[in-house]
């Protein structure tokens, strides 16, 4: 079953057919989003002597964008009219494109945004050309948006500042790490001063446009802007479990790198140590935090607070149902649902 089905299905199970599946509604207005953003990149890199393809049926897929059904889903919650969720929808993917190519080139990777005919060898500079057309096609599209909904300039420039201004706490934490780390902050620690700006905030950038543009019930957008930093939070932890060898080998921050170094038994510590380092745990090391028992269960239980305080408050009462099947979901997506799926709440 894809992801409409199992909701459709959990869903008559609880309140039978007397509401539409809301995921449904949001997976049209994103299809109706990613093709502005699409259509928008073209007509931008037309003579440019770089083609943009036809974006593959994936492309529009809900399980390919889950997260931004998830903020698309709070610009219902606070009643924005169908035409600026898209708009907020498409500038969501002019965020995410940044945001991707930036992790891209930090990370020595390419996670497709555009697809164009460049070489498939040349990573970076698609990183680089994601980065750079998305920001235009951000500015692009919210300009229209001033001349087609009586939003002055002035307005719409402080919508693009603000846009940028949300990606750039996370970006400078980022930043520190480049290096490598020198000190292996407690967990507590990499809560507070590191995903709290690595990912917790960086959810909420879904707000920085609208917050400009529309006139919102401030408790509204406090209020989903928290579920969101939730939910943020416990993705973050869960990547930390997915990343475990990498994030060791590159010298960064983690929460579970850290419940290992920190833990009661230094033994823990030597233990990882040695089996990153050696050629076996190299190639073997893709379940190592089955190997850290007492890791695992505090990465798992923080993990599923976040996302259950976070899906609980998104959803609230009306939409309950959704809040399991979207942890699963997002557990699924990140990969870390192995490590999730045997321990309960």
């Amino acid at each position: 079953m894809n992801i409409l089905e199992q909701i459709n299905y959990i869903k008559h199970q609880v309140v039978g057919a007397i509401e539409p599946n809301p995921f449904e509604i949001l997976e049209e207005e994103l299809s109706s989003a990613l093709s502005l953003y699409w259509s928008t990149a073209l007509r931008i890199l037309r003579g440019s002597g770089i083609n943009l393809l036809d974006p593959i049926p994936e492309y529009f897929s809900l399980e390919n964008n889950f997260f931004s059904a998830l903020f698309l889903y709070t610009y219902h919650k606070a009643n924005i009219p169908k035409q600026r969720r898209v708009l907020y929808a498409a500038v969501n993917q002019c965020l995410r494109g940044m945001v991707t190519g930036c992790d891209n080139i930090l990370d020595d990777e390419y996670k497709k945004t555009l697809d164009t005919d460049l070489p498939l060898t040349g990573t970076r500079f698609r990183s680089i050309l994601d980065i750079m057309v998305s920001d235009r096609v951000l500015f692009e599209i919210l300009s229209r948006h001033c001349q087609t909904d009586g939003v002055t300039p002035e307005r719409v420039l402080t919508a693009s500042a603000a846009s940028l201004r949300a990606l750039t706490r996370s970006g400078a934490q980022e930043a520190t790490e480049e290096g490598g780390v020198v000190k292996r902050l407690r967990p507590d620690e990499v809560l507070h001063d590191v995903h709290h700006y690595k990912t917790g905030v960086l959810f909420q950038s879904p707000w920085a446009v609208p917050a400009v543009i529309e006139k919102v019930d401030e408790k509204i957008v406090s209020s989903v802007k928290e579920a969101l930093y939730r939910i943020g939070m416990g993705c973050q932890i869960m990547d930390d479990m997915v990343d475990l060898p990498k994030d060791f080998q590159q010298g960064r921050h983690s929460y579970v790198i850290s419940l290992i170094y920190h833990d009661q038994d230094p033994e823990e510590w030597t233990r990882l140590e040695t089996r990153l380092t050696s050629d076996l745990g190299q190639e073997e090391s893709g379940d190592l935090l089955f190997e850290f028992g007492r890791a695992r269960r505090t990465a798992v239980k923080a993990a599923r607070n976040f996302l259950e305080l976070g899906t609980e408050a998104l959803f609230g009462e009306r939409h309950q149902y959704l809040v399991k099947p979207t942890i699963s979901l997002l557990s699924k997506r990140i990969g870390a649902d192995r490590f999730m799926s045997d321990l309960g709440r």
